[in-house]
């Protein structure tokens, strides 16, 4: 189900980009750091880990380009830690030269989990959405903080609320 998901989310994203004129089309890679936590029932101290992996650029009209991602992202908490191919479709504002404002909807799928306890304690997919901004070099170089908020409750516990949330901090090339 993860995989059929997964791929639905990545052909539309790859559809969309291959309606827009190759020529303005820009793809890159990001890393960086995450710092996470669980909001709700779920007390623990925050973790911290990273993220990496692709986007595509897609100018819509003027300043506003849509950039969906496929991320690999280590979350969680300390001692409950969970990976997830989290995938971003983010709508970018250019307020000014190099200088982007961006939010939207993620969908992740987790694909790992710290132990087989937390593992079976939490569902297998969590939506959220993301807000944040990137500055961009002209030769391709990339700095971007965004704030993710976990909208769906992960926990597979009745009873139990627990939600993702997250910074990231990171760097990455568009070419």
């Amino acid at each position: 189900m993860k995989k059929i998901l997964l791929s639905a989310v990545a052909v539309m994203a790859f559809g969309v980009a291959a309606q827009a004129q190759s020529e303005e089309m820009k793809f890159g890679v990001k890393a960086g750091a995450n710092f996470s936590n669980f909001t709700g029932d779920f007390d623990a101290d925050g973790a911290t880990s990273f993220y990496v992996g692709g986007l595509v650029d897609l100018p819509v009209s003027g300043n506003f380009h849509v950039q969906p991602e496929v991320l690999y992202s280590m979350e969680g908490a300390d001692k409950a830690s969970l990976s997830y191919v989290r995938v971003p479709i983010m709508a970018k504002y250019y307020v000014m030269e190099g200088l982007s404002l961006q939010a939207g909807p993620e969908v992740a799928f987790k694909v790992a989990a710290e132990d087989d306890a937390m593992d079976e304690m939490t569902k297998s997919i969590d939506f959220g959405i993301g807000a944040g901004a990137a500055y961009e070099l002209p030769m391709g170089l990339m700095f971007d903080v965004r704030y993710n908020l976990g909208m769906s409750n992960i926990s597979d516990v009745d009873g139990v609320d627990m939600k993702n949330t997250g910074i990231q901090l990171g760097l990455g090339y568009r070419f």
